[in-house]
């Protein structure tokens, strides 16, 4: 392999935690490699916010802390230095205007994940001290004196291996999610083979797959309900908000929202139901006095619904409620009961649910305690969250503790 080139810090993987990590270290003393095994950065970050790029949300910890999965407590002191706040204003010193919309959710003004990408990008391609590598995927990590050691297959013009060191290294990998944008586990791996475990992944975020599911569904969101998640019986969870019918299954906000649960559950071989109240601003007895009111003898059941349903959904929810009646209309409009079978895997998953596990992870720097010098940053880790710019923010809060430690102790050498 030759002899080995040699760095202050490696970022491994370039999407959203390594770029920013390497923004962060851009005109500090560091000399910094960031690494992409693609030809190019942030592939998956083009996809997020159906390629709009929900950056972050505005609300504030103890509301923002509700949406952080599995433990909110260990992402709370990365927020506290570097906050939604803080992604805002970094964000418009790389010359990017943002704009906050419906839900607290903050976008760029153009409404492009591309200008995201970008204006990370153009900030690295202008650093001295940062050498973007394309195509160098890492095959290992090995643990040497005075730092690591890093085996780099590159694939651009012919396949090649070589050696480069450092005195610390951030894992910026990412998970399981989208495969097709490079996040093929290969942080997991590393991690390993450094001593770390991996908590068992999950797609998280994805769409859940009805019993026979009615296609004429797709295409259909429904605004303004209720989703209850059923596990064996008993309700474990409640959103209102959007939910959306896709060629995957029950998507859109709230179903992505149940979707972290209803994944574990179907894993573990439970009963899994999705039980939609479709007029959850009215009471039973409201809702019944409504359909005694307006109903007439004779009138069929399937016209009278087009009076409460959207007309696409009509069918389906006829066929999906046995035995439906008129008497029975008011309750089965606020307890549409899905079951559950499935779910759509990574390759259409947003985020993954599991990874290097938060106990083998310093709070306050993301550094592991098990290798000194050794970093992780962003969905690597065993944490992430709900849809609404949440997971973003967590690789930029994260990515930016680990670049602040790593300043930190270069300055104390």
């Amino acid at each position: 392999m030759g002899e080995c080139k040699e760095y202050d810090l490696i970022i491994v993987g370039a999407g959203a935690a390594g770029m920013t990590a390497a923004v962060l270290a851009s005109g500090s003393s560091l000399k910094v490699a960031l690494l992409e095994k693609n030809g190019q950065c942030g592939k998956k970050l083009l996809l997020t916010g159906k390629g709009r790029c929900n950056i972050t949300n505005t609300r504030p910890w103890e509301e923002l802390s509700t949406h952080i999965h599995p433990d909110a407590a260990f992402f709370r002191p990365a927020f506290m230095s570097f906050s939604n706040t803080d992604t805002i204003a970094m964000f418009q010193s790389l010359g990017l205007p943002v704009t906050v919309e419906r839900g607290m959710r903050v976008f760029p003004r153009s409404g492009r994940s591309m200008d995201v990408r970008d204006a990370l990008l153009r900030r690295i391609v202008s650093s001295d001290n940062i050498d973007l590598q394309y195509n160098s995927e890492v095959v290992s990590i090995d643990r040497i004196s005075g730092g690591f050691a890093l085996s780099i297959m590159r694939s651009d013009d012919r396949i090649s291996v070589r050696c480069l060191q450092a005195k610390t290294v951030i894992i910026a990998t990412g998970g399981l999610s989208y495969p097709a944008t490079g996040s093929t586990g290969d942080g997991y791996r590393l991690a390993g083979r450094l001593g770390h475990t991996v908590t068992p992944t999950m797609p998280s975020l994805t769409a859940l797959v009805p019993e026979k599911y009615n296609f004429d569904l797709i295409g259909l969101t429904l605004r303004n309900v209720s989703l209850s998640l059923m596990v064996d019986g008993g309700v474990v969870q409640t959103e209102f908000g959007e939910l959306t019918f896709t060629d995957g299954g029950l998507e859109g906000a709230i179903g992505f929202r149940v979707s972290r649960r209803a994944v574990k559950a179907l894993t573990d071989g439970k009963k899994v139901e999705a039980v939609i109240d479709l007029k959850p601003a009215v009471t039973p007895a409201e809702l019944k006095a409504r359909v005694e009111r307006e109903y007439r003898p004779g009138v069929d059941l399937e016209r009278f619904l087009e009076r409460f349903l959207p007309l696409k959904a009509v069918g389906p929810f006829i066929e999906t409620v046995p035995s439906l009646t008129v008497q029975s209309l008011p309750v089965r409009l606020k307890s549409w009961r899905i079951p559950i079978k499935d779910f759509v895997d990574y390759r259409r998953a947003v985020v993954t649910a599991g990874g290097v596990p938060l106990k083998e992870i310093s709070r306050k720097t993301m550094e592991s305690k098990l290798v000194p010098g050794l970093y992780f940053a962003g969905e690597v880790m065993d944490l992430d969250a709900d849809t609404g710019g949440y997971n973003l923010q967590i690789a930029f809060s994260t990515a930016a503790a680990a670049v602040r430690s790593v300043i930190n102790r270069s300055t104390l050498r």
